[in-house]
């Protein structure tokens, strides 16, 4: 006879799934990892099927029972309006992996993640930028974040697609000069911007290596180029504008709260952006506390499990151990 799991925890991002089934006392039974998860462009349950994969790994590795987990708890990309997590919600139901399902957006997971209970704000700058707030009483906050027809700037695709924009309009004279005419071609071996526009235009260098880019920026930005710190800056107020309306709405903007921030671009650090975040918040939110999560995000969407099912402190605190 298999093993009963209280919580099947799921954080499924663009590029790759993480599954863990958690016991009710927080043990990870066990974990497994997945392709991406991007209904947008394969179709709802085309996109579940790769989560299938994933949790079929996890239930077997430990003899689990699947009809024996209580709550599903599955924190998803592109799960970025209420109407699509309704959506996924009855994706998952008809899978029969639990008596229960929630989907949130996976910026939550992240949030959840980085504090010591469902309170906080979280902004999260990856490929995109998103932030969300939860507090206790099941009250959230939140925004489409589905690109600049929801009032959305900043991300790491975001910021090399205005550094382009900078340096080609330096190169041939519409601009103000700025290093970025050098630094981006050179970053691919090439002499002019022409040559960077021409080889993106043509294929020959993929779309997808645009993000490499960014790092660029802010290796420009720290080198002093003003053009290219003002980038950085305005990513700063945007980091903080996000926050700072997430706070209001929940009515945190003046208790002592944590603020935490995730995804590539946050996460590494870069002087002058974190420098301009912390000041700017102070004055929106003086109480408010930085945090940089470092932990995976799966560990927010199975202490979201957790929250859900009622589970005693202890499970909460055997559960973040097992990832820190």
């Amino acid at each position: 006879m298999g093993v009963n799991a209280s919580v099947l925890a799921v954080d499924a991002g663009n590029s790759k799934t993480d599954v863990a089934l958690i016991g009710e006392d927080g043990s990870v039974l066990s974990t497994s990892r997945g392709g991406g998860f991007q209904p947008p462009a394969v179709g709802v349950e085309t996109a579940v099927d790769v989560l299938a994969s994933a949790i079929g790994e996890a239930f077997a590795s430990c003899e689990a029972d699947p009809g024996g987990v209580i709550h599903v708890s599955a924190c998803l990309a592109n799960a970025d309006l209420p109407v699509e997590e309704a959506e996924l919600t009855e994706a998952l139901l008809r899978r029969g992996w639990g008596r229960t399902v929630e989907v949130r957006n996976d910026t939550f997971a992240i949030l959840r993640a980085g504090v010591d209970e469902p309170r906080g704000v979280a902004v999260v700058c990856g490929a995109g930028i998103n932030c969300v707030g939860m507090v206790p009483d099941g009250r959230t906050a939140r925004f489409p974040a589905i690109g600049r027809i929801s009032g959305d700037w900043g991300g790491g695709s975001g910021l090399a697609e205005e550094a382009l924009w900078f340096a080609a309009r330096a190169e041939d004279g519409r601009g103000e000069p700025t290093e970025l005419v050098r630094t981006l071609p050179g970053h691919f071996g090439l002499g002019t911007m022409y040559e960077l526009i021409e080889a993106l235009h043509r294929g020959l260098i993929p779309d997808g290596r645009r993000h490499e880019l960014t790092p660029v920026l802010f290796a420009t930005s720290a080198a002093g180029d003003p053009v290219a710190g003002a980038l950085v800056d305005r990513l700063a107020d945007e980091v903080v504008a996000m926050a700072s309306v997430a706070l209001g709405t929940l009515g945190l903007l003046t208790e002592d709260v944590p603020v935490v921030l995730g995804g590539s671009v946050l996460a590494a650090r870069h002087p002058r952006l974190d420098d301009r975040i912390a000041g700017l918040l102070s004055e929106r939110a003086p109480k408010a506390v930085v945090r940089v999560v470092a932990q995976p995000p799966v560990l927010g969407a199975a202490l979201l499990g957790l929250d859900h099912t009622g589970a005693a402190p202890d499970a909460h605190r055997r559960l973040r151990s097992h990832y820190t």
